[in-house]
């Protein structure tokens, strides 16, 4: 290849790399521009992200898309990730931000940054509305399922020693023993929750108290500080507003309550 010839394909190489950098540089501002916002989102991990009969995504990762882009007056294009891949998309730029039940990690935080806390991710007890149980000691005599060898059946057992434990094998006859008032009670986590709601709305399942729990963020570019701000203001006016509240009440059959930031 002659010297010359090679010079076109070095400015055209300088010229995109240029624009990548600048992209990188201004997420924000791109995503202003632009009037649109991508984000990567689960589509196999109801309640979070799920495709529904219509085969439309829906879930509640999907609804906080929908609440910020609404917010950056920007139409959002969903990008459906599992969860291997859900980080190198954003690395990648294949997405401009990830909501897909995200926890945070020291490894995570060395390649992405994060919002404060969207939703919960928490085991649980649940119960009726009417069934006292605000609290561990309040456990103490009532009948609650869990399943065994689970991490619910081991942060029960620790944290309630009073409760009147029924084990089962499986979280088919974990549920199925409280849906059937066999016990007042049942141990699980937020995803079984919301799948249950799902197929029951008029299920009398309320939050009672929380086993642990391993809230949600918004995953977003590495050093994009004006991004993660804009983000995080959005969030907390939901969480003021009582909007967090809502979605997560809508999906998991619990308001979000106290989210770390």
């Amino acid at each position: 290849m002659k010297r010359h010839s090679v010079i076109p394909l070095l400015v055209g190489a300088l010229a995109a790399f240029s624009m990548m950098t600048a992209n990188a540089a201004n997420a924000l501002d791109n995503i202003m521009s632009q009037k649109t916002l991508r984000v990567a989102v689960p589509v196999d991990y109801p309640p979070y992200g799920y495709v529904g009969g219509d085969m439309v995504p829906q879930g509640l990762d999907i609804d906080v898309a929908n609440l910020l882009g609404r917010k950056l007056g920007a139409k959002v294009t969903l990008v459906p990730v599992t969860g291997p891949n859900r980080v190198p998309y954003l690395q990648t730029g294949k997405a401009d931000m990830t909501i897909s039940s995200l926890g945070k990690t020291a490894e995570r935080a060395k390649v992405i940054d994060y919002s404060i806390a969207y939703a919960p991710f928490f085991d649980a007890v649940f119960g009726g509305e009417k069934t006292p149980a605000a609290n561990f000691g309040e456990l103490a005599g009532k009948t609650v399922s869990v399943t065994r060898g689970s991490m619910q059946d081991e942060e029960l057992t620790r944290l309630a020693p009073g409760a009147e434990i029924k084990r089962f094998e499986d979280n088919n006859s974990t549920i199925s023993a409280f849906l059937s008032g066999q016990t007042q009670l049942v141990a699980i986590g937020t995803t079984v929750a919301g799948a249950m709601k799902q197929k029951h709305p008029q299920l009398d399942l309320h939050l009672k108290v929380i086993l642990s729990n391993a809230p949600c963020y918004v995953g977003l570019p590495k050093d994009q500080p004006e991004l993660v701000a804009k983000v995080n203001e959005i969030l907390r006016a939901a969480k003021a507003d009582g909007t967090l509240d809502n979605i997560s009440q809508k999906w998991l059959g619990a308001p979000a309550g106290e989210l770390p930031e």
